[in-house]
């Protein structure tokens, strides 16, 4: 279709626009505007039927720094938060403005390095900011590590997601529990057994969430590298960010010669934590997908130390 360049369109102004789309001039405001004279209805005082278990503000992304024993030592990465705290039943609610105002000031401060020790020191202050018993902090975050071909040893960076969860209460101190997703390779078992040459594998993705002990020392301990170490040393293979040929067969090799169930990799993955003294208690979980099957194949363990008999 032909257009007339000479029937150019005439727009009414943005104000006349806003207005054809439902916009209206603002009204009269007598409600305050000093937050002192302004109702304050979270902290209103009255039975409201229950304590609650948590109340706060999740999903929030803010930049922040980890460190670690393996290259890149520093890296800025983004965390995914999740903050709250108890609340009785005679609060109405709390100010949820107070988590993300304290998470600007780490921020300003140099601070959101996401350290045990800092994190520890985080919760404790934003109980106190929210006038609260207790307060908890969950953050998750994509954490980086260089990985280098077995043969060829040319380098890239694999990530691994990481996650770190702290519970404060005045009453009993902290709790901390830490997790990690990896992918590995498993080669299966069945399939190597059965077949005249060949066998299915597949990417796996190794589960971990940990408690760790009091005593635990950061300094000491690369958490993430431990955990990471406990689910790819006992997979069929590693994953690799490049693979030359001469990387590639030795990883298929080495996959044909360490095939793995879902069963294997829970409880090899389990000895290993097990063997960790500065963990309490773990859960493992590994999920396959499954390269000739439609469905994945799935297996986890869960262990407490400190039910032993």
């Amino acid at each position: 279709m032909e257009s007339n360049k000479d029937d150019k369109k005439v727009l009414p102004n943005k104000l006349e626009r806003h207005k054809l789309f439902g916009s209206v001039i603002p009204g009269p405001k007598s409600k305050p505007t000093e937050k002192e004279q302004m109702a304050d209805l979270q902290n209103s005082k009255n039975d409201y039927l229950f304590d609650l278990d948590a109340v706060g503000i999740s999903n929030v992304k803010h930049p922040i720094q980890v460190t670690s024993t393996m290259n890149p030592t520093s890296q800025t990465t983004i965390g995914t938060f999740n903050f709250s705290s108890t609340i009785k039943k005679d609060s109405k609610g709390t100010n949820m403005s107070r988590f993300t105002e304290q998470l600007h000031a780490y921020y300003q401060d140099g601070k959101l390095n996401v350290t045990l020790t800092d994190l520890k020191q985080y919760t404790q202050e934003l109980a106190l900011r929210l006038k609260s018993n207790d307060a908890s902090i969950e953050v998750h975050f994509p954490w980086f590590f260089e990985r280098k071909g077995p043969f060829s040893e040319i380098a890239g960076l694999n990530h691994a997601d990481a996650s770190i969860y702290v519970d404060y209460t005045k009453e009993s101190g902290f709790n901390i529990r830490v997790g990690l997703t990896g992918s590995v390779t498993t080669l299966c078992p069945c399939s190597k057994e059965i077949s005249e040459y060949s066998a299915h594998n597949q990417r796996g993705k190794i589960s971990m969430e940990i408690d760790i002990t009091d005593n635990f020392d950061e300094n000491e301990i690369d958490w993430k590298y431990a955990l990471l170490e406990a689910a790819e040393s006992n997979a069929s293979a590693r994953i690799h960010p490049v693979l030359k040929r001469t990387d590639e067969k030795m990883v298929t090799e080495q996959a044909y010669e360490n095939p793995r169930f879902v069963e294997d990799m829970v409880r090899l993955v389990a000895a290993d934590l097990y063997e960790y003294s500065f963990v309490k208690a773990f859960y493992v979980a590994c999920r396959n997908e499954e390269s000739i099957h439609l469905h994945d194949a799935i297996a986890s363990v869960t262990y407490n130390k400190n039910t032993e008999h």
